[in-house]
């Protein structure tokens, strides 16, 4: 299904979440793990700011996608992304004020998608992603990002590395740059669509 993409809201509190309504995609990974190039590969369209400097997404920010007939079917939600020491501490420090009741008490997430960096091992806040997801009971994907930059030895070795560490049966190997794994990425995001618009 083909979307058309607009910037909903950005929220730094609880309250300042959109009216639970459309399923939602929440996209998370450390700062400079290429989520904002992934989200526009996605939607095709400069739908998230990307920055050279990772850490300078704050809030969470919504964007809402519609169908041909301009029905709104989804949302996708931006989360700031952790792990970059140059973050402030009292950013940080904020953050679970907002994060944690998203991630835990959202009753319209349908999936989180975990972006890691293929080109480097997997790190413990990634883990600490995968394994508080697990704990709470949410659907997720973990999707390797910038696989164009690997050869074809790298790319297995590096895949076969994360699963490992995050204890999973399957990692998506993804590029913004090329569209590598996007159709499949897109496959997920449908099926949570699905289930909540069935035919």
């Amino acid at each position: 299904m083909r979307y058309s993409t607009r910037f909903l809201l950005s929220a730094l509190a609880a309250a300042q979440f959109p009216a639970p309504g459309m399923p939602e995609i929440a996209f998370l990974g450390r700062s400079n793990v290429g989520k904002s190039s992934l989200l526009n590969a996605l939607v095709g369209d400069k739908a998230a700011k990307v920055s050279s400097t990772p850490g300078r997404t704050r809030a969470i920010n919504f964007f809402l996608l519609s169908d041909e007939k301009q029905r709104p079917r989804l949302t996708f939600a931006d989360l700031p992304g952790y792990g970059y020491a140059k973050i402030s501490k009292s950013i940080s420090a904020g953050w679970p004020a907002f994060i944690e009741p998203y991630l835990a008490e959202r009753t319209t997430l349908g999936l989180c998608i975990c972006l890691v960096d293929s080109n480097i091992p997997p790190q413990a806040s990634d883990r600490q992603l995968v394994d508080w997801l697990r704990s709470a009971g949410r659907s997720f994907a973990v999707v390797a990002t910038k696989i164009d930059r690997l050869s074809g030895n790298e790319r297995t070795r590096n895949l076969a590395a994360i699963k490992k560490a995050l204890e999973l049966e399957e990692v998506l190997p993804v590029s913004a740059k090329t569209g590598h794994g996007l159709r499949a990425l897109w496959t997920l995001i449908d099926n949570v669509q699905a289930a909540h618009h069935p035919i």
